[in-house]
């Protein structure tokens, strides 16, 4: 496997190893013990989900505020552009951001470590998306900061003036500020 480092301080692109023949192809999507010793996650996953969307959803960005999540996303089916934003207080890359898009074609993985908050853009006509949590889903822990956020300035590629579809929750989501000056992140 190749372990990419992104612009944030833990968070890494994973390229596994594909092998591939006339029959089809196989691939690990996890392995415990190569993912501790080459990309230097060794937290227990403890919840698998999968999410369907069609294109133009944007899930995000989602974060737990006392439990965190670490999450290793890929897509199983179709495209999405994937962002994890450092929403850690003191860390070197504290409110910056990293995109990557994942295929299913590629094979790529992102590893958004705890403490970071996620979010992503169907790019494909459906993207079928997994991810592995190392932490369980504690819905009155949720929080989304707004896709959209002016500090933040993340770059979906979304065509000029296009507005993603959006959930309830996620379409009223405050801006980053509001919860830095909240005393949340």
């Amino acid at each position: 496997m190749n372990v990419i480092p992104t612009s944030l301080s833990n968070c890494v692109v994973i390229e596994p190893n594909v092998h591939s023949d006339r029959r089809g192809l196989f691939l690990e999507s996890y392995h415990a013990q190569r993912f501790s010793q080459e990309a230097g996650i060794d937290l227990p996953f403890v919840q698998h989900n999968f999410s369907v969307s069609v294109r133009g959803v944007l899930r995000g960005l989602h974060f737990q505020r006392r439990q965190p999540q670490g999450k290793l996303v890929r897509v199983t089916r179709g495209e999405i552009f994937d962002v994890a934003v450092d929403i850690r207080q003191g860390s070197p890359s504290f409110a910056q951001w990293f995109g990557v898009t994942l295929s299913s074609a590629s094979h790529r993985q992102l590893w958004v470590p705890p403490g970071f908050a996620h979010g992503f853009l169907v790019l494909s006509d459906v993207a079928e998306v997994e991810y592995k949590c190392t932490a369980y889903y504690a819905p009155e822990d949720e929080a989304s900061i707004a896709w959209d956020d002016p500090v933040l300035q993340i770059a979906w590629p979304l065509p000029s003036g296009v507005i993603p579809i959006l959930s309830d929750k996620d379409a009223a989501a405050p801006g980053f500020e509001w919860f830095c000056n909240e005393g949340v992140l």
